[in-house]
C-alpha cells in the first residue's frame, strides 16, 4: 500500500488534547487505548462486536449534545474527545452509570470467585462513589442457578453487559443464553431445548430451580472468562480459591490438535483452574471446554505412582523399586530382540517423549515396528498390508507446514472431508466460523449428513455414504468447484484412513486444484508424532526409512554403528497387533494406548494377553497396565515440560506447571537404553530439542502414490451403513471419572433418515438397535438427513463403544431393528 493511499485510508482526531493518526472506521475506546488511556468498560471485548450495553465508557466528543459510548462511536476527522481524563462531564457520567450498575449489586465480594481480579472491583473504586445513596432493598434472586454442569449463574451479580450472549451467538454459535424479561425484570438466562434434554417452566424458558436445561456449548466456559463481574462461575473452581492464592503458569492443551495457548492456575501442588491464553495466532482468547476443564486425570485415584513387575510366582502385579523395574524391563527386551520387538506409543505424547521412542524403537530395539496411531488405520476387513495412510503422512504432512489458521480464516473456500471441525478440532471449527460470520467463507463438507457444528458454518452438503468419499473427491463437480478459488483450501481428517482410495484421492484433488492441503488428527501428538519419526516408514525429521543417506547421517548423529538402524519398512499399529496376537513379536512396549481406541479392541487385548514380554508406560491403571509385566509411570502434561505441533505444524512449547518426582517417557526410556548399553540421552527436555534442531530433515519434493478407491457397501434388506466419529466430551481416558464435564456431553443417538426409519417403524426417541455378529448397540432414534440406507452412532459415548461392541469401523454393514429385540439383545449382552 503506498503511502498516499495510507493517508487516504486514515483520519486525524485529538484525544486529551493529543492529535492521533487513527484508521477510518476504528472505534474510538481502541484508538485511546493505543495512545496509553484507559476507558473504564465492561461490555466491550476486542473479539465481539460493539454493543453499547454497560455505558460505562461514556466520552465526551466536541460538537455531541450529550457523551458518548467510546465501544460503538467510530473516529472521524477533525474529531475532538475528551476522556474522563481531561473532562469533568465524561467523568460524572461514568460514576453516574458505575452508581446505577452498583444499586443492586450484591456485596459478594468476600465471596465471589471474581474477587481479586473483577473489572467491577477496579472501576468502583476508581469511578465510584465512596458510599451508596440507594438505602431501599436490593434485587434478589436465587443464587446460583446451574445453566449446565459446569457453569454456574448468579443473576443479581449480572450487569447486563452481554458479553456472554454475544459470544454464544456470534463465535459459538449457541444462542442458548440470553436477555429475557423487560424493566427492572430484566435477567440473563438459558432457553429450554429440547433436544438435549432437561426440564423448563412452560414458557420455553427456564425457570427457578430449573437446573435441568443445559447451556449445550463446547464453549460455555468462555463466557465465565470474560464475565466481568463474576455472574458466571465453574462448578470445579467455585469457593476453591481466590486469584491472589494461585500460582499461574503459560501451558499448551494436551487434548487435540488445535494446538490451544492456555495458562493454568495452581495452589499448594494442585491444579485448580484453567484459562484461555491470549495467542492471536491460534486461538485468540478462546478454548473448548475440554480443554477447559478436563485435566482433573492427573489427579485421579488410580493414578500410577510406583513401578510394578509382576510376580513370577503368583502372576499377580506388585510393587517395585525403580532399579527393580527398569532392569525388569531391560532383561525382557534384551531376551525379546531376536524375535522382535513391537512399539506401540499412542498419540498423546509431546514431541520430545514422541522422537524419544523413534530413537529407542531404532537405536535400541533395532526395529521399525513402531506406530503412533492408535486408531483404526483402514477399512473393516481390508488387507493388512495396506499403506495409504503412511504413504500420505510421509509424503504430503511430514515437515510441510502450507496451511495456517490465518489462511483459514480468510480463505474464499474450504472442503472438508472425514472432519466434524467442532468435535475433532474445536478452535478450527471457530476460526472456520469467524471467517464464515465475518468473510462470507464458503464451506463444502463431504459427510453422512449436515451436523449441528456444519450447520453453524453455513455448509453446504456433499452427501456421502462412507466408504465413497474416495469417488466423490476424485470426481465430484461441486468439491471441485469449490476448490476452483485460489486460496481455497481442502482439510481433511484422519478418519479418510479407513476409507481405501480417499487420501490418495484428496492429494490427487488438490493438485489438479491448486488448492492446499492440510491433515487434522484429533490428538495433541499426532502432527509431532510424524516428524518426530513414530511411523514404520519414516526416521526422525521427515526422511523414508528405506533412504540409505538418511540412515548415515542419523547413525552419525546418534552415535551408533552403521547398520544398526533398519532399512526396511516396520509393521503399522493393526500388523504390530496382529503379530503379537500370533506369536510372532517377542514382546511389546505400549505407551499410553487405550485398546477401546483401536480398530478391534478384543484383538487387541487378546495381543496384549497373548505377547510373552509386555512393558507398559502409563500414568494410570488400564487393560494395558492390568495386563503388562513390567509398569512404569509417567509424568502427565501439567509435571512436565515439553512440545506439541498442531495440526499446522506449529510448535507449542511449554514448561512444567507442578514440581514432581515423576518422569518423562524420554527420561524412563533413557534408563532402560542404559541398561542395554545404548546412550539414549532423552532424559533431558532441552538436550532433545537441541538434537532434534540438528537432524537433517527432508527438503525433497515427494508425490503420495496412488491408491485404488474404494465404493459404499451394499446393504441388504434391515441392513445400513455404518457412520461414525467421536464426540467432543465422550469416554476418552482423559476425561474418565470427571462427571461434571461428562454431564456437559451430547446425549447420544442413533442418527438415521426419514425412509430408513419409516421402514422400521420408527419416530424421534424410539429405541432402534444396531448390530453385528459381535454385539448391538441400542439409542434413542434422531431422524436426521441422511442418505438412504446409512446410520450413525457416536463412537466412544456412554451406550454407544462401537468398536468394543460391534467391532467394526465406519463404512462397515450393520443390522437394524426397532426396540430391543432378543436375539440381538442377548447376543450383546452376553458379550
Amino acid at each position: 500500500m503506498t503511502d498516499v493511499a495510507k493517508r487516504a485510508d486514515q483520519v486525524t482526531l485529538i484525544i486529551d488534547g493529543v492529535e492521533v493518526t487513527a484508521e477510518k472506521g476504528e472505534l474510538l475506546i481502541r484508538v485511546a487505548e493505543r495512545m496509553g488511556t484507559a476507558i473504564p468498560r465492561f461490555c466491550d471485548h476486542p473479539l465481539l462486536a460493539p454493543a453499547g450495553a454497560c455505558r460505562q465508557c461514556l466520552v465526551e466528543v466536541e460538537g455531541q449534545r450529550k457523551p458518548v459510548a467510546s465501544c460503538t462511536q467510530t473516529v472521524a476527522e477533525g474529531m475532538v474527545v475528551k476522556t474522563q481524563l481531561s473532562s469533568p462531564v465524561a467523568a460524572k457520567a461514568q460514576a453516574g452509570v458505575m452508581e446505577l450498575l452498583l444499586i443492586n449489586h450484591p456485596l459478594d465480594c468476600p465471596t465471589c470467585d471474581k474477587g481479586g481480579e473483577c473489572p467491577l472491583q477496579n472501576q468502583a473504586m476508581s469511578t465510584g462513589r465512596a458510599d451508596s445513596r440507594f438505602k431501599e432493598e436490593k434485587r434478589e434472586y436465587e443464587k446460583p442457578i446451574h445453566i449446565s454442569s459446569q457453569v454456574l449463574l448468579d443473576r443479581e451479580r449480572c450487569v447486563l453487559c452481554q458479553r456472554c450472549t454475544r459470544f454464544s451467538e456470534e463465535i459459538a454459535g449457541d444462542k442458548f443464553i440470553d436477555l429475557m424479561d423487560r424493566s427492572s425484570g430484566e435477567q440473563i438466562n438459558v432457553y429450554r431445548d429440547d433436544f438435549f434434554g432437561g426440564t423448563g417452566t412452560g414458557d420455553g424458558q427456564v425457570g427457578e430451580g430449573d437446573g435441568d436445561v443445559a447451556f449445550n456449548s463446547y464453549f460455555s466456559g468462555n463466557t465465565i472468562q470474560i464475565c466481568p463481574v463474576g455472574a458466571l462461575t465453574g462448578e470445579q473452581y467455585r469457593f476453591r480459591a481466590r486469584p491472589f492464592d494461585l500460582v499461574s503458569t503459560p501451558s499448551a492443551c494436551e487434548h487435540c490438535a488445535s494446538g490451544c495457548s492456555q495458562r493454568t492456575d495452581h495452589r499448594r501442588g494442585k491444579v485448580l483452574r484453567r484459562l484461555a491464553g491470549d495467542d492471536p495466532a491460534v486461538n485468540e482468547e478462546w478454548n473448548c471446554d475440554k480443554g477447559r476443564w478436563g485435566f482433573r486425570y492427573a489427579t485421579a485415584t488410580d493414578r500410577i505412582l510406583t513401578p510394578q513387575i509382576r510376580d513370577a510366582k503368583t502372576g499377580e502385579l506388585r510393587e517395585a523399586s525403580w532399579s527393580e523395574a527398569l532392569l525388569a524391563a531391560a532383561e525382557g527386551f534384551r531376551a525379546a530382540r531376536e524375535r522382535g520387538v513391537g512399539v506401540l506409543p499412542g498419540g498423546r505424547l509431546t514431541v520430545e517423549d514422541a522422537y524419544a521412542y523413534a530413537k529407542f524403537a531404532r537405536a535400541v530395539l533395532g526395529t521399525n515396528d513402531v506406530d503412533f496411531r492408535a486408531r483404526p488405520i483402514r477399512a473393516t476387513g481390508s488387507a493388512v498390508t495396506t499403506t495409504e495412510e503412511a504413504d500420505f503422512l510421509a509424503a504430503a504432512v511430514a515437515g510441510i507446514t502450507e496451511v495456517t489458521y490465518e489462511q483459514v480464516e480468510n480463505a474464499p473456500s474450504v472442503v472438508l472431508a472425514g472432519l466434524e471441525p467442532e468435535e475433532e478440532s474445536p478452535i478450527l471449527f471457530l476460526r472456520l466460523r469467524k471467517g464464515h460470520i465475518r468473510r462470507k467463507l464458503k464451506v463444502t463438507a463431504v459427510s453422512p449428513y449436515l451436523s449441528r457444528g456444519l450447520e453453524k458454518l453455513g455448509a453446504a452438503l456433499v452427501a456421502a455414504v462412507p466408504g465413497d468419499e474416495a469417488n466423490l473427491l476424485a470426481s465430484d463437480a461441486v468439491v471441485a468447484e469449490a476448490l476452483g478459488a485460489p486460496g481455497a483450501l481442502l482439510i481433511v481428517g484422519e478418519r479418510l484412513a479407513t476409507v481405501p482410495g480417499a487420501l490418495s484421492a484428496a492429494a490427487g484433488l488438490a493438485a489438479r486444484t491448486g488448492a492446499k492441503l492440510a491433515w487434522v488428527p484429533r490428538r495433541a501428538g499426532d502432527r509431532g508424532a510424524i516428524d518426530a519419526g513414530l511411523l514404520p516408514n519414516l526416521l526422525p525429521g521427515g526422511r523414508p526409512v528405506d533412504d540409505d543417506s538418511a540412515r548415515a547421517a542419523l547413525s552419525l548423529a546418534w552415535g551408533v554403528e552403521a547398520g544398526v538402524l533398519p532399512g526396511t519398512p516396520g509393521r503399522d499399529t493393526d500388523r504390530i497387533i496382529a503379530a503379537a496376537a500370533d506369536g510372532t513379536l517377542g514382546a511389546l512396549l505400549v505407551g499410553g494406548v487405550d485398546p477401546a481406541d483401536l480398530a478391534d479392541p478384543a484383538l487387541a487385548e487378546n495381543a496384549l494377553d497373548t505377547v510373552p514380554f509386555l512393558v507398559s508406560l502409563e500414568m494410570r491403571q488400564s487393560a494395558v497396565t492390568r495386563r503388562a509385566d513390567v509398569v512404569l509411570p509417567i509424568a502427565p502434561a501439567v509435571e512436565k515440560a515439553g512440545t506439541y505441533m498442531d495440526w499446522e505444524g506449529r510448535l507449542r512449547s511449554f514448561e512444567a506447571v507442578l514440581k514432581s518426582t515423576a518422569m518423562t517417557d524420554g527420561r524412563v526410556l533413557e534408563a532402560i537404553a542404559a541398561l542395554l548399553d545404548v546412550s539414549l540421552n532423552t532424559g533431558d527436555v532441552n538436550q532433545i530439542r537441541r538434537e532434534l534442531g540438528s537432524l537433517p530433515g527432508t527438503t525433497e519434493q515427494r508425490s503420495v502414490p496412488t491408491a485404488a478407491a474404494s465404493t459404499a457397501a451394499a446393504p441388504g434388506p434391515g441392513q445400513a451403513v455404518l457412520a461414525t466419529w467421536h464426540q467432543l466430551i465422550d469416554l476418552g481416558s482423559l476425561l474418565d471419572g470427571d462427571q461434571v464435564l461428562a454431564g456437559t456431553a451430547r446425549p447420544p443417538v442413533a442418527r438415521l433418515g426419514k425412509d430408513l426409519a419409516e421402514s422400521l417403524g420408527l419416530a424421534d426417541g424410539d429405541l432402534v438397535t444396531v448390530g453385528t455378529d459381535r454385539g448391538s448397540i441400542t439409542l434413542p432414534a434422531a431422524i436426521s438427513d441422511l442418505p438412504p440406507r446409512v446410520v450413525w452412532l457416536p463412537t466412544n459415548s456412554p451406550g454407544s463403544t462401537v468398536r468394543r461392541s460391534l467391532g467394526v469401523t465406519a463404512g462397515a454393514v450393520v443390522t437394524l431393528a426397532a426396540g430391543v429385540p432378543g436375539p440381538i439383545l442377548a447376543e450383546g449382552a452376553a458379550r
